[in-house]
């Protein structure tokens, strides 16, 4: 009888298995794309061959490959190659710095930058097409900004888009206009749909994109994604792209993808073909509502600083019970964008809603974000087997200190926001993602801030809304078998178990033996995907 070797066995003191708490004392055996054996180094020692590569992870954690739940892949590709606005602290500075890279990239045909927000500017008034215009007149402009729900233009961009005074506005979209009712450049929600052209890119830009991102995913220990396609208004990916890297052995994430929920199931024959183990249709996503921060988060009552407003959907109620009972009567799953209370229990309802005309089914459908909601709500994820999809990055969007947040929503609602721990303890199985780019792609980010609740020079002490904090074992689970599960992957992803894809990282630390404040600074020393090692820090990437 042959004697099976691994062409990988990894040793280490500390094991995050994914499938209980605490780590193990071990090691790790991989042959080709599987794992082939767990268990002591003395039981692992009959699988080394001579041609066994051996790595030692003392003092190191080894845990699954990170699972990214909510992802937006291209648009995050973009942030990195386009200018980054993030940091402009006005419409000057980002006008300014938009112009210089017009200046530095002249054979780009769109000038495009990202993540500007006007919420951190002075007065927080939003920007117009006059400021690009004085810097950068004869070539078309378009920065989307920070959470990508809105986007900012110059005149000839405008032109070039058609966009005019007479341009009817989309459902849920703004065509900001000046006095005299011409558009000011300024595109709020799904308006931003107007504007997609400015994404036709060529394809060695495509290439380089791809490419780009793949190479910050692995040295994250990213092996899978949920890669959310559909934003405010259009669709941004290249799924063609990303199957020429996957037919070219060059795909080192797995992507599970979303089409639009539109009510056009008919249409879906495209995304449903795809179906390999690297890149997979993974249901439908719509938007319920925008975000509290700008107001456009849906509330079950209004918001204390703007009391005129409860903010509102993209669609109307019964649109969306008339989709999702349909999509669900097809079997598809269903994830949706909803931000507020009132979204939230709007999107519960429809899940509710197609399970009582269709009947209970494993649909784990799914609702993304879940900034506040009320505490009535709160165990019907557990009740109906809805997943709450959360980025706990999105805490540290301003400083707790003094969150926007506090504003907007008071101090009865306050402490339901992004209630990690109160979801967690009702039996809800919860989903962790980044978002990215809205916020930055690290798992140690998002781990971070679920266990401590806290900025990071280590503010408001005790953490934000404290109730809400979780377990080391639990913010890792959450990043790894919970997306597996999410994605229906349980059985070859997600746990360090024999006979599951070998989609492995390792850790420069073992953080269950850190301060948790040495959360953030840890590093991702090597990343195996499918059983290859595709980043080694060593070697910068293998």
């Amino acid at each position: 009888m042959n004697k099976q070797f691994a062409d990988i066995i990894i040793k280490s003191d500390s094991i995050f298995t994914a499938d209980t708490d605490l780590p193990i004392q071990g090691a790790v055996a991989v042959k080709g794309d599987t794992i082939l054996a767990i268990g002591s180094e003395e039981e692992l020692g009959q699988y080394k061959g001579s041609h066994t590569k051996e790595l030692e992870a003392y003092g190191k954690l080894v845990t699954p490959g990170f699972h990214d739940f909510h992802v937006h892949l291209w648009l995050g590709a973009m942030f990195q190659e386009y200018a980054s606005l993030t940091f402009c602290g006005s419409e000057e500075e980002a006008a300014d710095k938009i112009a210089q890279y017009a200046e530095e990239h002249p054979n780009d045909p769109w000038v495009l930058g990202f993540g500007w927000h006007h919420v951190r500017w002075p007065g927080q008034k939003l920007p117009a097409r006059h400021s690009l215009d004085q810097r950068v007149k004869n070539r078309p402009v378009f920065l989307l900004n920070e959470e990508a729900h809105s986007a900012w233009l110059n005149t000839k961009a405008l032109e070039i888009l058609g966009i005019d005074e007479m341009t009817p506005e989309p459902p849920f979209g703004v065509i900001e206009k000046d006095e005299d009712g011409k558009p000011t450049g300024f595109l709020y929600e799904t308006a931003v749909g107007l504007a997609v052209e400015a994404f036709n890119l060529p394809s060695e830009k495509k290439h380089k994109l791809m490419k780009s991102f793949l190479e910050k995913a692995g040295s994250l220990g990213i092996t899978s994604i949920g890669d959310m396609l559909p934003l405010p208004g259009f669709t941004l990916g290249d799924l063609e792209e990303y199957k020429r890297f996957e037919d070219e052995g060059k795909l080192t994430v797995r992507i599970h993808f979303l089409a639009p929920l539109d009510g056009e199931l008919e249409k879906l024959s495209y995304y449903t073909g795809f179906d390999s183990e690297k890149l997979q249709f993974s249901g439908l996503k719509q938007f319920i509502d925008g975000v509290p921060l700008t107001y456009t988060g849906y509330l079950l009552e209004p918001y204390s600083d703007r009391p005129s407003t409860t903010g509102g959907t993209i669609y109307s109620k019964e649109t969306y019970l008339k989709w999702i009972e349909e999509a669900d009567k097809k079997g598809y799953r269903v994830r949706l964008h909803a931000c507020g209370d009132a979204a939230v229990r709007m999107a519960l309802d429809a899940f509710q809603h197609a399970r009582n005309v269709n009947g209970p089914r494993d649909s784990r459908h799914t609702i993304e974000h879940i900034e506040v909601i009320h505490p009535d709500d709160i165990p019907r994820f557990s009740e109906l087997g809805v997943l709450p999809s959360m980025q706990p990055e999105h805490l540290s969007s301003s400083s707790m200190e003094s969150h926007e947040y506090i504003d907007r929503l008071g101090p009865e609602r306050l402490p339901y926001t992004w209630p990690i721990g109160e979801l967690e303890k009702s039996g809800a199985q919860l989903v962790f993602g980044s978002d990215y780019p809205i916020v930055e792609l690290n798992p140690m980010l998002g781990i971070y801030r679920a266990v401590t609740r806290k900025h990071e020079d280590g503010t408001p002490s005790g953490g934000w809304n404290p109730q809400h904090k979780i377990s080391l074992a639990k913010a890792l689970t959450y990043f790894t078998s919970s997306p597996a599960y999410g994605n229906f992957r349980e059985n070859d992803l997600g746990t360090l178990q024999a006979g599951k894809k070998a989609d492995i990282a390792i850790l420069d630390r073992n953080l269950f033996e850190c301060d948790p404040e040495e959360i953030k600074e840890c590093n991702v020393l090597l990343t195996i995907m499918d059983g290859r090692i595709v980043y080694d820090k060593s070697n910068s990437k293998a």
